[in-house]
């Protein structure tokens, strides 16, 4: 038998280190080649490393929350014959006397010590299809669920398990009544750049649109959709009005370069699109927005933003925005305070829409409105400006044809 040193990869330019966010193998395990051993993460992008060759764990250079360099030792590796082979069983201890408890269903995985085994990926489609893991049968190493399993399982009609009531309680876990929770991966990230954004002098601008022509077109317009074609939401409608008036407010539309201490002015629109997903805050990027259509827009927009939910956007996709836009939906609010995306300088928060009345040519109607919060980098734009590019943005959403209009 030999040893088989596994380094840490380098997953993408620039990358120097990775995090292990999760590791589903310990010293002593016989892995299969290609077999998914780590969940490891570099910037926003979460990746499954498969271990390069088949051998017994030896050891594990780190834990969950470890950063491990590019190219430092990762896992040591048993490889050769009879590396593989598994440990010889221990004496048996005497069986238990039988009690009124039954066993488990035949088909209820619990893994290796009562924790099912899952990619991150799978675990989120089990989520989304409302389906409890433990449920499905796992064919790879260990009992461990693959991708294919599940999706067997739900073509197969299964539903969500629903305990009842009674049942419910029970099946709460014991344990202490304060949990720890390591802050690692997507969330340690986001706590460390939260904190160093906080420390430039932001200031907001709220400003309240009359968007009922805008909806009137946009229920139009959704009203010509071919049938199973999905409806256009206010946010393409919004990046294009923001691409229409940012020309003229190329100090909103920049960039800040802290180490060469300069700004960085586009011409182009590269759209951030605040997106929750499971892992948290991501904000992939649609990139030259002035130049899309409106489905084009709206069609880019959905899968950017799909592609940084599933961890399936690529490395470019979540990083190089000029300005980003977010919305809360429906919690929306009256308003908000959006902290901005660094290094851009500027951020547009959209509030939700509703009907309020309003003193429109001295007579009171019910209009559609909805408030747009805008928070800026003071160090370099200055309120009057930020000011002007919202009540721009507004004028151009209150009067929808200058959206797609040719003149300036």
């Amino acid at each position: 038998m030999s040893q088989y040193i596994f380094k840490m990869p380098d997953l993408g330019e620039g990358t120097v280190a990775a995090e292990i966010v999760a590791c589903h193998i310990k010293p002593g395990d016989v892995v299969k080649e290609e077999q998914v051993i780590l969940d490891v993460m570099t910037e926003k992008a979460t990746v499954e490393v498969s271990s390069p060759v088949a051998g017994r764990v030896v050891s594990i250079a780190g834990k969950p929350g470890d950063s491990i360099p590019v190219g430092a030792t990762l896992i040591v590796f048993e490889t050769g014959e009879g590396a593989a082979a598994a440990p010889a069983p221990t004496a048996a201890a005497p069986a238990p006397a039988p009690t009124t408890a039954t066993a488990p269903p035949a088909h209820v995985n619990q893994g290796a010590q009562g924790r099912v085994m899952a990619s991150p990926a799978t675990r989120r489609r089990a989520k989304e299809a409302g389906i409890e893991l433990r449920q499905v049968t796992g064919s790879g190493p260990g009992g461990r669920i693959a991708r294919g399993d599940l999706e067997s399982f739900i073509a197969q009609g299964a539903t969500a398990a629903k305990p009842q009531p009674a049942a419910r309680a029970a099946a709460l876990p014991s344990g202490p009544e304060v949990e720890e929770v390591p802050i690692i991966g997507i969330r340690r990230i986001i706590a460390q750049r939260m904190s160093e954004t906080l420390k430039i002098p932001h200031f907001s601008y709220v400003e309240e649109v009359d968007i009922t022509a805008l909806d009137e077109l946009r229920v139009y317009l959704n009203s010509k959709q071919a049938k199973g074609t999905p409806s256009y939401t206010y946010l393409p409608f919004l990046a294009l009005a923001l691409a229409k008036v940012l020309p003229a407010f190329p100090q909103c539309n920049v960039r800040y370069d802290a180490e060469r201490n300069v700004l960085l002015r586009h011409r182009a629109v590269h759209l951030g699109v605040a997106t929750q997903t499971p892992d948290g805050l991501k904000v992939p990027v649609v990139r030259n927005v002035e130049q899309l259509t409106l489905s084009g827009v709206a069609a880019e927009i959905r899968r950017v933003s799909e592609a940084a939910r599933t961890n399936k956007a690529a490395r470019d996709e979540l990083s190089g925005s000029t300005i980003t836009l977010t919305s809360l939906g429906k919690l929306g609010g009256i308003a908000n305070t959006p902290i901005l995306n660094a290094p851009e300088v500027s951020i547009i928060g959209v509030n939700k829409a509703v009907e309020r009345p309003m003193v429109v040519r001295g007579s009171i109607v019910v209009r559609r409105m909805m408030n747009l919060s805008g928070s800026f980098d003071h160090r370099f734009v200055d309120g009057y400006d930020a000011a002007s590019l919202i009540q721009a943005l507004k004028e151009c959403l209150e009067h929808p044809a200058t959206i797609f209009a040719d003149f300036t």
